[in-house]
């Protein structure tokens, strides 16, 4: 569905007149609304296909959700943003939905080279999508960091996989068993060690984060808002999916994860810290939640025995995450004004009088990235904190805390920038238009939503995890 609408879109870009790109826009939410309605047929026929390539699970069916959900609100909030930047809306959209198609081949895969298209499908789309504004040279910048270090991830991914099928000769995860030889146990180690830091450049977790708040700054804020939540969500989900089925990673990633996930927490929150760019802020505040997420996984490495705890509390983490950051870049798109140019943080100065209501979601936003009970960054954090006393990770669980207290003063700044200052200069306040405001209306009360009824989604993802196996 999302390849056939996107393949569609890219057709009648060059009939339709670039005045009626409009249209192309709502082709682009119908086929990914649709794509969402087909995760229906997902849930009713659970098992392998095409040979083992793919699963559907309770464990793929979440991730696709999150997904493409993330594909319909950047889509639907970008549509004033492309009319405003006189940029072609057909091609965006189009490359949106090729790149939730990578990401759901991600999400279902369970062979190791089938994940690698997904993961190539999703990157070659973001890496257009990161230079969409032509004309800018941050925007290039931005593409060319983006693409040169995505090649070298992808490069020690694939170069992970050759080694693994030397060692076990299967790429299939459920067949990943080492040879009954020493060799073999050392070259899947090894194999699994790139692996490991393929994926890790895709989710900006430290050491691997150096692109992170370049590509964001240069690229389009919606295009920011899509590869700060939906291309992270998949090579999560990818991550899971090994460390649950490979006997061998559980025991050999865990330290991995834990130092990744101290690493990226606070390399994340101290560097937002001296940010007056909000854009730049909210990417590093991405490292420091990719290294929320690592602790996550790192429980469930812990515990193989048990992982559910782990592996549900990212997936809970990551569908409260997606809500936030896209409703935060999205605000920071509107208002940034034509070019980009007010998107330093005291340009919000005054933004509570201003516009009241952009305010109050930008607050909203900010507070769950915090971690402020009745949101749902809190029971995120709390689900994490618990999985890793669960594992006895107890200085993992202290770290975690320590770094939400640090990200306290970033977040509180903005806040306190948009309700106590006032502007060095009077700032015309542009309307909002009706498409944004659906899609902020959508975030904040998900993002409220779950935070004060969590059941629902933490009971998905609960099973998602039991069934990942």
């Amino acid at each position: 569905m999302l390849c056939g609408f996107g393949m569609l879109v890219m057709l009648l870009a060059p009939i339709v007149p670039k005045a009626r790109h409009g249209a192309l826009s709502f082709i682009s939410l119908l086929g990914a609304v649709l794509a969402l309605v087909a995760t229906r047929f997902l849930a009713l026929a659970p098992g392998a296909a095409y040979s083992g390539l793919i699963r559907a699970d309770s464990f793929s069916l979440f991730v696709h959700l999150v997904v493409i959900g993330v594909a319909i609100l950047a889509i639907l909030g970008s549509a004033n943003y492309m009319k405003r930047e006189n940029l072609d809306a057909g091609e965006f959209c189009a490359l949106i939905l090729f790149a939730t198609a990578g990401m759901g081949v991600m999400a279902g895969a369970h062979e190791l080279l089938t994940a690698f298209i997904g993961l190539e499908m999703s990157s070659i789309a973001s890496y257009i999508l990161a230079s969409y504004r032509r004309d800018e040279p941050r925007s290039n910048e931005a593409a060319m960091k983006y693409f040169l270090l995505g090649s070298f991830a992808t490069a020690f991914f694939l170069y992970g996989v050759a080694l693994s099928f030397g060692a076990t000769g299967s790429t299939h995860l459920d067949l990943m068993t080492p040879l009954a030889n020493d060799s073999s146990h050392n070259l899947l180690k090894l194999g699994l060690g790139f692996i490991l830091i393929g994926l890790a450049f895709k989710v900006a977790a430290a050491p691997f984060q150096l692109w992170t708040p370049d590509v964001y700054e240069g690229a389009p804020a919606p295009v920011t808002a899509l590869l700060s939540t939906g291309p992270k969500a998949a090579a999560f989900a990818l991550a899971i999916r090994i460390l649950a089925s490979v006997d061998a990673a559980a025991p050999l990633w865990f330290w991995a994860l834990w130092a990744a996930a101290v690493l990226s927490m606070f390399a994340g929150n101290l560097s937002a810290l001296v940010q007056t760019n909000l854009k730049r802020m909210l990417a590093y505040s991405s490292i420091a939640h990719a290294g929320y997420i690592l602790a996550a996984l790192a429980a469930a490495a812990a515990a193989p025995d048990h992982m559910e705890a782990g592996i549900a509390a990212a997936l809970f983490y990551l569908v409260s995450y997606a809500l936030v950051k896209l409703g935060a870049f999205l605000i920071v798109a509107h208002l940034g004004g034509t070019g980009e140019r007010r998107v330093e943080i005291a340009d919000f100065a005054g933004l509570g009088r201003r516009q009241p209501a952009m305010a109050a979601c930008l607050s909203l936003f900010l507070l769950s990235l915090l971690g402020l009970p009745v949101t749902a960054g809190f029971l995120g954090k709390f689900n994490i904190f618990n999985a890793a006393l669960e594992s006895n990770l107890v200085w993992l669980a202290i770290l975690l805390g320590l770094n939400s207290v640090i990200a306290a003063y970033y977040y509180l700044r903005v806040i306190v920038t948009m309700y106590m200052r006032e502007p060095e200069q009077e700032i015309v306040s542009e309307p909002v238009p009706w498409t944004l405001a659906v899609v902020l209306w959508i975030a904040a009360v998900g993002t409220i939503y779950a935070g004060l009824f969590p059941a629902r989604i933490l009971g998905f993802a609960t099973k998602a995890a039991l069934n990942i196996r």
